[in-house]
C-alpha cells in the first residue's frame, strides 16, 4: 500500500480502470522567454521547455503525437482511455480562439476523458477558465500551475517573472470556476533550506489546491542553472536528501491531495548531474521505503481540521470536480 494518495489510483477509483495521460506539444511559447517578462526564462528551462516529455514531439500536429503515442501506451500499458496534457511550455499563452482548436483536436480522439493544461499563474483570465470550465461537462479537467516556491526570494533566484501572490489569486480564481487545481514544485531549488520547503508544503495545505507535482531539481544542458553549475555555484542534492524532502513534505500536505508526481523525469541525452535521476523506478521505490521506515504517511502532520482552510473553499477528500 502507497502511503500517499497518487494520481493511477485515483484515476482508477473514478473510471475504473488504468488511464494513461499523453503529453503533447501545442508549439505555444512563454512570456519568459520572448521578452514579455524575459528572454532567459528560468534557470532549469532550456530553449526546448526542458524537463517536459513532450518536446521530442515538436514539429508535429497534435493528431500525430496523439496518435503515436496511443500506440505506445497500448501496447505497454493496454490502457484505453486517456488525459490529453498540454505540457511543453506554457498552454493558455495564446487567443482563446486558438487555445480552443488546440483542445477539441485533442479531445476528439477515441478513449479520451480528461485534459490537463500546465501553464504559468500569470497566463490566465476569466476567458481562458471559462473556457477550461466548459470541458467540465464531459471530462475530467485539470489546470497545472507552476509555483516551485512559496518564497519570492527564490522565485526571483530563479528567474521565475511572478511571485507568490500571483499564484495564490490564480488558485483562487480558478476555483471559482470549479477547475481542478495541481500545484507544480520544485525541491532542491538555490538557496532553500529544508524548512523552507516545509513552509512551501504548508502554504498549500493552506490553500484549494486538489493534487501536487514535486520535481527534482536535476540539470541540463543549455540551461543558466547548468553554467552557475558548471562553475561551482550549485550543488545537486543526493538521493537521500531527496527522499528525506519529499517526505517531510508530503507529512504537510492533506491527505485527500493527488499526487501526480514524485520526482523528475530527464531526458538521459541532456541530463548533468545528478546521475542518479535517471532512476525514476529506483527513486520511487526508495521514497516508499522511506515513508514506511519513518512509518509516516501524507498528512500525517498536516492536522484533520478544515479550518484554516474552510474560508477559502479547500477541497474535499479527492477534490475532483
Amino acid at each position: 500500500m502507497k502511503r500517499y494518495r497518487d494520481l493511477n489510483t485515483t484515476l482508477r477509483e473514478r473510471f475504473g480502470e488504468r488511464v494513461q495521460k499523453i503529453s503533447l506539444d501545442a508549439g505555444l511559447g512563454c512570456p519568459n522567454r520572448d521578452g514579455t517578462l524575459s528572454t532567459e526564462g528560468c534557470i532549469f528551462c532550456d530553449s526546448r521547455g526542458s524537463g517536459t516529455g513532450a518536446k521530442i514531439n515538436r514539429g508535429m500536429s497534435i493528431d500525430q503525437q496523439i496518435l503515436k503515442a496511443k500506440r505506445f501506451i497500448e501496447q505497454r500499458y493496454k490502457a484505453k482511455k486517456f488525459i490529453a496534457y498540454f505540457q511543453s511550455f506554457t498552454n493558455t499563452y495564446a487567443p482563446v480562439p486558438r487555445l480552443k482548436a488546440l483542445y477539441d483536436r485533442a479531445l476528439a480522439h477515441e478513449g479520451m476523458v480528461g485534459l490537463s493544461v500546465a501553464t504559468r499563474p500569470d497566463c490566465v483570465d476569466t476567458d481562458i477558465l471559462s473556457l477550461l470550465a466548459a470541458y467540465k461537462s464531459r471530462y475530467l479537467v485539470w489546470i497545472e500551475y507552476g509555483l516551485q516556491s512559496a518564497h519570492d526570494a527564490t522565485l526571483k533566484t530563479i528567474n521565475r517573472g511572478h511571485d507568490v501572490a500571483c499564484f495564490e489569486g490564480s488558485v483562487l480564481m480558478a476555483r471559482t470556476w470549479g477547475l481542478n487545481i495541481c500545484a507544480h514544485v520544485i525541491l532542491g531549488l538555490p538557496g532553500e533550506s529544508p524548512k523552507m520547503i516545509r513552509e512551501t508544503a504548508r502554504f498549500l495545505s493552506n490553500l484549494p489546491v486538489q493534487g501536487v507535482k514535486i520535481h527534482l531539481l536535476y540539470v541540463v544542458e543549455g540551461t543558466a542553472l547548468a553554467r552557475r553549475y558548471q562553475r561551482g555555484e550549485f550543488q545537486c542534492l543526493e538521493r537521500d536528501e531527496y527522499a528525506e524532502l519529499v517526505v517531510d513534505f508530503l507529512e504537510r500536505i492533506p491527505s485527500h491531495m493527488v499526487i501526480h508526481r514524485l520526482t523528475g523525469d530527464p531526458v538521459r541525452s541532456e541530463l548533468i548531474a545528478p546521475s542518479w535521476a535517471q532512476e525514476k523506478a529506483r527513486n520511487l521505490h526508495y521514497i516508499q521505503e522511506k515513508l514506511e521506515r519513518k512509518n509516516t504517511w501524507q498528512g500525517r502532520l498536516c492536522g484533520t481540521s478544515t479550518d484554516r482552510t474552510a474560508s477559502r473553499g479547500a477541497s474535499t477528500p479527492i477534490g475532483l470536480a
